[in-house]
């Protein structure tokens, strides 16, 4: 099915509407893209899928990626790839470089979270925007290297530790979308087993390429079943919050300028 088609574009707008940890990822780096300025580094890019978001609000927008990792990935074969790679130690690039970095379900995935978030802030300029995202609760994904989940509180203790200010931190997605995405990704990958259709559309694109079939079978059952998921958690999030469940942490954070003495 041609992407650009009709059916390939409603395939899309169907998928993104079921994927709950998708639509509240989307939704709030849209509303923050804005805040963006200048020189923008996207530490762990993958395909850059959040790019058309940021592109208007920046002079440059440059991708990098961990390159031990990221030729296993079915990002590692999409038209769009790094413009640089690096060794996951030190990013190759002098002191305050950028005037905004950009980090989005990445910190999970290296076992020295607070190292990259100090490089992270190294190549920020003073006063430059940190933008971070990083998962509270999700499934096991990219094995073997996903090793953490993050509350507000240690991100923000990360951040401080690397000398940055945390101006504001979002949830993502509350309870029941959290209950429901739970729910949908059972339906959709150990049912339907849609994981290669998912990576086709350009989702899921910092894991390992799908190599098992689809289950045709189950669409039926599986789709419904999957936009009744959605509707219902998008209905019932706003008339029972829960504060202390969510998918994502979005942390804005800001280089500290240097004080003189």
């Amino acid at each position: 099915m041609a992407e650009n088609s009709f059916a390939g574009k409603l395939e899309r707008v169907l998928s993104d509407w079921v994927d709950l940890q998708w639509s509240a990822l989307v939704g709030s780096l849209k509303e923050i893209a804005p805040r963006a300025r200048g020189r923008l580094l996207d530490v762990g890019c993958g395909n850059k899928p959040y790019e058309d978001f940021f592109r208007p609000f920046v002079t440059e927008y440059l991708g990098i990626e961990y390159e031990a990792t990221f030729e296993l990935t079915s990002a590692g074969t999409g038209v769009k790839l790094p413009d640089f790679i690096y060794d996951g130690v030190k990013l190759p690039f002098p002191d305050g470089s950028f005037d905004t970095v950009l980090n989005v379900q990445v910190l999970e995935h290296t076992p020295y979270p607070g190292r990259l978030v100090c490089e992270m802030s190294r190549v920020l300029k003073h006063d430059g925007l940190l933008i971070l995202v990083a998962p509270f609760q999700f499934r096991l994904h990219e094995e073997p290297h996903d090793y953490f989940r993050f509350t507000r509180h240690g991100l923000r203790h990360l951040c401080e530790e690397a000398g940055l200010e945390v101006l504001e931190t979002r949830s993502q997605g509350g309870m029941w979308s959290v209950i429901g995405h739970k729910v949908n990704s059972y339906l959709a990958f150990r049912v339907a087993r849609i994981g290669g259709r998912a990576q086709d559309m350009g989702k899921l694109g910092h894991e390992r390429k799908v190599k098992e079939r689809m289950r045709v079978w189950t669409l039926p059952f599986v789709g419904v079943s999957m936009l009744l998921v959605a509707l219902a958690a998008r209905i019932l999030d706003p008339l029972f919050p829960e504060p202390d469940e969510m998918m994502n942490v979005l942390i804005l954070a800001q280089r500290k300028r240097m004080q003189s003495r």
